[in-house]
């Protein structure tokens, strides 16, 4: 039984897959995992005095127009959210759960690339600012559409909010890369390409639930399953995960429900031994829960 209400995951689903570009009001149910009476009503009023004040920055320099310099907006926005509200990605506690709770990172003014990318982003989208997130393997990053440039930068410019907004050549995103993947890994623009809401909040939850798994926090990994399903009800991985988890916390009814559904979805024999494995360990799994179960009744 998951911790959180089935009002809460719903509402959370709900927010996941407007059309709007509003991700702060999602992510700031995230926190309700560690914090069921969070009040999210003074994090967006924040967010909404940051983005009034850089707004009009922007317009005291000549920058409030659609054809204004990308490399001017982004030196505006680090100077402001960096420089001045101190903001810092957070090298010593990278795993610290607080990290990917939006609250926390506004309180604290640290985080991890995704949720210093979700602040920026929230400022940018209220300043009138164009930004769009990234989702860079080991490594969030942002995209700011490129006005006219009197500065040598014809193309969309590539931050990295971790870094205090640095600016990334496609030479540093190809190290980039190899530093998180392997010195195999084959740079494609592609892996710069925009990220919609759902895949940024899957993203958050993902990193969320490996940190979890990671400190045996069970209960709380579980739950993060149950949002990761109601962002994408079609994810299996995530329904595997939410049966093991169960079975780690002894709901073993609630494992056998998950697991058989599981192998139901994925029927036949797996392609790779990587897979076979996986469902074999699944079925052994699901023939010991049968077995728990009816001795139950």
């Amino acid at each position: 039984m998951s911790r959180l209400s089935e009002t809460i995951i719903k509402e959370f689903g709900r927010l996941a897959g407007t059309p709007d570009e509003d991700l702060a009001s999602p992510a700031l149910l995230i926190p309700l995992l560690e914090s069921p009476q969070l009040n999210a009503a003074p994090y967006l009023a924040r967010l909404d005095a940051m983005g009034l004040e850089m707004r009009a920055r922007l317009a005291a320099r000549g920058l409030d127009h659609l054809e204004a310099n990308a490399l001017d907006l982004v030196t505006e926005l680090n100077r402001y959210l960096f420089e001045e509200q101190k903001f810092t990605g957070n090298r010593e506690r990278y795993e610290d759960p607080r990290n990917s709770f939006l609250n926390q990172v506004l309180e604290r003014r640290t985080g991890i690339p995704i949720t210093l990318a979700l602040v920026y982003l929230e400022v940018a989208r209220r300043s009138g600012v164009r930004a769009i997130g990234v989702n860079f393997p080991g490594h969030f990053l942002l995209r700011i559409p490129s006005g006219r440039s009197t500065h040598g930068f014809r193309e969309d410019l590539i931050v990295d909010p971790f870094h205090a907004g640095a600016l990334l050549s496609e030479p540093d995103c190809r190290r980039l890369l190899k530093k998180h993947v392997g010195e195999d890994a084959a740079f494609d623009p592609e892996l710069l390409a925009p990220a919609s809401k759902p895949q940024i909040l899957s993203r958050m939850l993902l990193n969320l639930k490996r940190i979890y798994v990671r400190m045996r926090s069970f209960p709380q990994a579980r739950d993060v399953t149950e949002l990761l399903l109601a962002v994408d009800p079609s994810a299996l991985t995530e329904l595997r995960d939410r049966g093991l988890l169960a079975y780690h916390l002894n709901d073993f009814s609630a494992a056998l429900r998950d697991l058989s559904h599981y192998l139901q979805l994925t029927p036949g024999e797996p392609v790779d031994s990587e897979e076979a494995t996986d469902h074999e360990q699944i079925w052994e799994h699901v023939k010991t829960l049968r077995r728990r179960v009816a001795s139950f009744n």
